[in-house]
């Protein structure tokens, strides 16, 4: 089962590749990258609240865990403006 979110998250990157993100104060160590896509398709482009249209969209889902419980994380970056949430969380 997945839970969908929009959280803004703070992410380490390290090589282009997501490596640690905090999320409610809480620091995650990404495990291993289980897929990554970038989305560039026109149903993605929508605009923001100044009218600027938005660009491509990275995904990222991940292994990661807190301490020694691991769960799969899907992270999302707006390349444009380098801004990442958590878009998803299997359960």
């Amino acid at each position: 089962m997945t839970r969908v979110f929009g959280d803004p998250v703070d992410v380490s990157v390290r090589d282009g590749r997501p490596v640690r993100f905090v999320r409610r104060g809480r620091c995650y160590v990404v495990r291993r990258v289980l897929e990554h896509w970038v989305a560039t398709r026109d149903w993605w482009r929508e605009q923001d609240p100044d009218g600027d249209v938005l660009g491509e969209r990275e995904f990222w889902r991940v292994e990661a865990s807190p301490g020694t419980e691991t769960g799969v994380y899907e992270l999302r970056c707006d390349v444009s403006t380098q801004t990442w949430l958590l878009s998803r969380v299997w359960d």
